[in-house]
């Protein structure tokens, strides 16, 4: 099992009106008629591997993540998931990829447990192994005081929970997670920092983005960072400390931005 993602670049046709009204500061990224969001980003994650996917905000992490998860297309580079060109067929890759992202809402008229179950079925689950599936995930996720509550009346975390076992109910073969703990209280982020460790026992490769780095430093093998659109590291937490020339992973993160762009 394994994802590979190689030379990815998209941009972003400037509006009218931010054209007319350009700032002083004119970001590196931005020519005449377009925002390249992403410029070069390559990386990839093995069997029961973790990838954490660092970076400031708007680096390019999203954009990313949304083009492995075929909602974007790249203008360029290639993503390989078990063999399958994810660019050149993006419904045979749908099926192996897990996604959650900040911007997918819930269905707030049906219930927590209604929500899942309609994602199943839309992966041509059987009733009976979406049931089983159901209530596997609610014991993993802590769920089942909720599921029968309607979406509409969750909490975040309930709501993040729902969102979780959505994107991995169908047994997906490859996880991206984009800011998994983003706004959740400690337990809340205690049981999917668990669901995370459960998947890579499982041997199910991880990505996920995140600004927290105590996460980095309790699930990863290996660090991505990308800065302006261009992932400027690659490598082991070890070579992340080591390149970052710190210990400390927030200093070494910090190090690491401050170097010069390789593109």
């Amino acid at each position: 099992m394994m994802i590979e993602v190689l030379g990815l670049k998209k941009k972003f046709k400037l509006t009218k009106d931010h054209k007319k009204n350009k700032q002083e500061f004119v970001d590196p990224r931005e020519d005449a008629d377009y925002f390249h969001s992403v410029r070069d980003v390559s990386f990839s994650c093995g069997k029961g591997e973790v990838l954490g996917l660092l970076g400031p905000n708007g680096a390019g992490k999203t954009t990313t993540l949304r083009m492995l998860s075929t909602a974007l297309q790249p203008d360029a580079g290639n993503i390989v998931i078990n063999g399958v060109d994810v660019i050149k067929s993006p419904l045979e890759a749908r099926k192996k990829i897990g996604f959650l992202s900040g911007s997918t809402g819930l269905y707030g008229r049906l219930t927590a447990k209604e929500n899942i179950e309609y994602f199943a079925r839309l992966h041509g689950m059987s009733k009976l192994s979406v049931k089983n599936r159901c209530e596997e995930l609610f014991d993993m996720l802590d769920m089942h005081s909720f599921v029968d509550k309607r979406a509409e009346h969750l909490s975040t975390g309930m709501k993040q929970k729902t969102n979780i076992a959505r994107a991995v109910v169908h047994f997906p073969e490859v996880v991206v997670l984009d800011e998994p703990t983003t706004g959740l209280d400690i337990m809340t982020t205690q049981t999917v920092i668990k669901f995370i460790q459960g998947l890579k026992e499982q041997g199910t490769p991880v990505i996920f983005s995140t600004h927290h780095l105590d996460e980095i430093a309790l699930l990863c093998e290996r660090v991505t960072v990308i800065n302006q659109g261009i992932s400027c590291f690659n490598g082991t937490l070890s070579e992340f400390k080591q390149q970052g020339q710190s210990d400390t992973l927030n200093q070494a993160f910090l190090n690491l931005l401050q170097e010069p762009s390789h593109v």
